[in-house]
């Protein structure tokens, strides 16, 4: 199957210029970076591209098989990589996407000039015999997950605006659940356990292309916790926290957020 249509890849922005790979995370589709986009493309090529079983994906590629963990996303991710041909990229990966970017990185690593993490988590359940705080006990994950099996649409409107923060701008959380809602239920709940089951802590090590962890100030998803452990297990990584609140900052502050990716990637040439 031809991965532009698979995958709905869109290329923009300046011809020539490093090139910027966007990748969201779950329940959502590349319209959440629509406000970044246009700040980018004056200056880098600019790919979005959607998950098989998001947007405007080919619904037809989809398999419980495939996507049942992250190897079936990351195996796309490499390759949108090889098909586009357009050399070394910067993979910005937002939330899950984060650590697909860290598996493929460490894959195929002559595809990647960097890695932008943003908010990202690599287990998002407390791991009380390590001390690790992922956000959620078990059980919370466990109740989250029964919760979105038992009635999907009931879910994402009460979840969505949790996870978008920002109560004061309530059209951001609708955006959310209206996103979330437009996913096929069956799919989204399989990617579900693959996004809050995955424990990828161990994967980070091996991280050995330049990487920026982007957190936000107050993330009910990804604390900041979090941020500090994928900084401190990735060698050489840099930190930068955003003004954010919220799991979502391409969507709340946008221009920051195309900012610090941008003078991640000028950082790199």
């Amino acid at each position: 199957m031809d991965v532009r249509s698979r995958n709905q890849v869109r290329v923009s922005g300046r011809t020539g210029g490093p090139v910027l790979v966007l990748a969201h995370g779950f329940g959502c589709d590349q319209n959440l970076w629509r406000l970044v986009v246009p700040v980018l493309e004056r200056e880098f090529t600019v790919v979005v591209f959607d998950h098989v079983g998001a947007g405007r994906s080919d619904l037809s590629a989809w398999s419980r098989e495939r996507y049942s963990s992250l190897d079936g996303y990351v195996e796309d991710v490499l390759e949108l990589c090889r098909e586009l041909g357009l050399g070394p990229v910067v993979f910005v990966g937002h939330s899950v996407s984060a650590m697909m970017g860290v598996l493929a990185a460490n894959r195929e690593p002559e595809y990647f000039a960097g890695l932008v993490l943003l908010a990202p988590s690599p287990c998002f359940v407390d791991d009380p015999a390590t001390g690790y705080r992922g956000g959620f006990s078990a059980e919370d994950i466990e109740e989250l997950l029964q919760a979105l099996d038992a009635n999907y649409l009931g879910w994402s409107g009460a979840m969505a605006p949790v996870i978008m923060g920002n109560p004061e701008r309530p059209e951001l959380g609708e955006e959310l659940t209206d996103s979330f809602c437009a996913t096929d239920p069956e799919i989204a709940r399989v990617f579900a356990r693959v996004t809050f089951l995955s424990d990828n802590r161990a994967d980070l090590a091996g991280v050995r292309v330049p990487t920026l962890v982007a957190q936000c100030s107050s993330d009910a998803i990804a604390p900041r916790e979090v941020g500090d452990f994928v900084h401190s297990r990735i060698a050489g990584s840099t930190l930068v926290t955003l003004t954010a609140t919220g799991h979502c900052p391409q969507l709340s502050v946008p221009e920051e957020t195309a900012r610090v990716i941008a003078d991640f990637a000028r950082s790199l040439a």
